[in-house]
């Protein structure tokens, strides 16, 4: 729902700009009439596709609402479930999302198994030093690969041992920062495993050195 919110909220950021030029924030999107959308769009199909979206970006938006406070109502807060929101990035969203997709702690013996089942573990078979095959490396459920790599941009953005990770990162391979949240992503992957096994805070230059 958070996916097709957003998918609709670009899609009316790109009529917007495509015949008036201008960039429209958010709030400022959801607070056009449909006098405002006479103004700005000429043709009538084009406001007629506005407002469509628009509709269905404040059905989405209630009812993604709705469904998060009842997550939170019947998912208990464990200690783990406190520390994880002491990861930048991770939220009152990401964090149930984690809680409910890894399950006990106990059925991951160790970090390594914890990341595979993350599916941020290569598996690459190679044989005189070149690549014949890969392995099975979509182990866990997808739900829980899109946590962690939601979670990195907003580690790069603001905590400081990630926005070192990610420069060196950038600056070793020279790629655009799909890469660097690649790097940053199972490290925070790794971090929340250590959370929930040890239940302490979130180590930042630790787990992102």
């Amino acid at each position: 729902m958070v996916r097709q919110h957003t998918a609709n909220v670009l899609r009316v950021h790109n009529i917007l700009a495509r015949h008036t030029g201008a960039r429209c924030s958010v709030q400022r999107m959801h607070a056009l009439t449909k006098q405002d959308l006479t103004r700005l769009l000429a043709e009538e199909p084009q406001g007629l596709a506005v407002t469509r979206s628009l509709v269905v970006v404040d059905g989405l938006r209630h009812q993604s609402t709705r469904l998060d406070q009842s997550v939170h109502q019947r998912l208990p807060h464990t200690p783990s479930y406190e520390q994880w929101l002491t990861v930048q990035g991770i939220g009152t969203i990401l964090a149930p999302t984690i809680t409910l997709a890894t399950g006990a702690i106990s059925r991951l013996p160790s970090v390594g198994h914890s990341a595979s089942y993350c599916r941020w573990v290569e598996s690459t078979k190679s044989s005189h030093g070149k690549r014949t095959g890969t392995g099975k490396v979509k182990n866990g459920p997808p739900s829980l690969a899109w946590a962690s790599r939601a979670a990195a941009p907003c580690a790069m953005r603001f905590q400081p041992a990630a926005q070192r990770l990610s420069q060196r990162q950038l600056a070793k391979s020279r790629h655009t920062t799909v890469w660097a949240r690649k790097a940053v992503a199972p490290k925070l992957a790794r971090a929340c495993y250590d959370l929930r096994r040890d239940r302490v805070p979130c180590d930042a230059p630790k787990a992102c050195g």
